[in-house]
């Protein structure tokens, strides 16, 4: 059984929906959590101190430790405090998963500035400012594990959410780099894209009914998410700078790949005729490869030019 005993946790958005689960499930396992959520509506509004502390109710009743957080994420001086909750609680930090977020949707047309830098100021910069302090205590102990919670959305796209998917696609890259920094100071980091039941789905679905009904709920139950969360979070977990997908039971690597593509000739001087030539080699996805960072990309076509 993968152990959490003498570990500590901090959950973002760990209030409610999938985070909660998140929460109750290391706590089971032995952590001793914070739980942070500000406790405002999904859309970003208010505040409620006891969405958090019904959760940590919950984990202590059961012999468990958890501390309430009611700081937002989406300004430094909140990811520090976040932190801070946690060790001055519990001495340590070992993992952090960045769970907290917001959703509306909005045609892409009449996106406003403001709903743009809201939803990333919660969700892309949220993730910063909890990651770096934390990755300061971590790195200062020679151990860490971030999860980071990331979207098919960004991945792949999604119908009135340019702002949402912009902001869940930064977190990839953010979480690259924190893997590739964080990997010789023990420190593992990767994302989790999750389908899971909560107020992003309830509240935005038009006949919450009817797929109550067909059974679409059940396979989406947050409970279905937990265990890829869990496992990264954990000591047994190896893995870094990778992604996956958590949808009703089924979980599976999500990678950007690279293709061979079309290589001009070294001392040719390609135009755009050539690249119209040359497009079937140019968009095809096999065969692919997979970099571990930006100078693999630029090693492996200097090494195809002889160089």
């Amino acid at each position: 059984m993968i152990d959490f005993t003498g570990q500590v946790a901090v959950i973002t958005g760990a209030g409610r929906g999938l985070g909660r689960v998140y929460a109750l499930e290391l706590a089971r396992r032995g952590a001793a959590v914070v739980i942070n959520d500000l406790g405002g509506t999904m859309g970003g509004d208010g505040a409620d101190t006891a969405v958090a502390e019904q959760v940590v109710e919950e984990i202590t009743a059961a012999g468990g430790a958890a501390v309430a957080s009611y700081d937002s994420v989406d300004s430094p001086a909140g990811g520090e405090a976040i932190v801070r909750t946690a060790v001055d609680a519990f001495g340590r930090l070992d993992a952090v998963i960045s769970n907290a977020g917001i959703f509306n949707a909005i045609p892409f047309d009449e996106l406003t500035p403001d709903d743009w830098r809201r939803m990333l100021s919660v969700h892309l910069d949220g993730a910063f400012y909890l990651a770096q302090p934390a990755y300061r205590v971590m790195k200062a102990q020679g151990y860490g594990r971030f999860v980071f919670i990331a979207s098919s959305a960004g991945m792949f796209g999604q119908h009135l959410e340019a702002h949402y998917a912009a902001a869940k696609a930064g977190i990839v890259g953010l979480t690259n780099v924190i893997a590739l920094e964080g990997e010789p100071h023990g420190i593992r980091a990767n994302t989790v894209l999750p389908f899971g039941l909560s107020r992003m789905v309830t509240e935005t679905l038009g006949d919450p009914k009817a797929l109550e009904d067909n059974g679409f709920f059940a396979a989406i139950r947050p409970e279905l998410v937990a265990p890829i969360v869990v496992y990264l979070a954990s000591r047994a977990c190896e893995l870094s700078h990778q992604n996956f997908s958590a949808c009703a039971g089924r979980f599976a690597r999500v990678f950007i790949g690279l293709s061979e593509g079309w290589l001009a000739p070294r001392d040719a001087e390609p135009t755009a005729d050539d690249i119209a030539e040359h497009l079937t080699d140019v968009a095809a996805t096999e065969p692919f490869t997979i970099p571990g960072s930006i100078y693999d990309e630029v090693f492996a076509v200097t090494q195809r030019l002889g160089g």
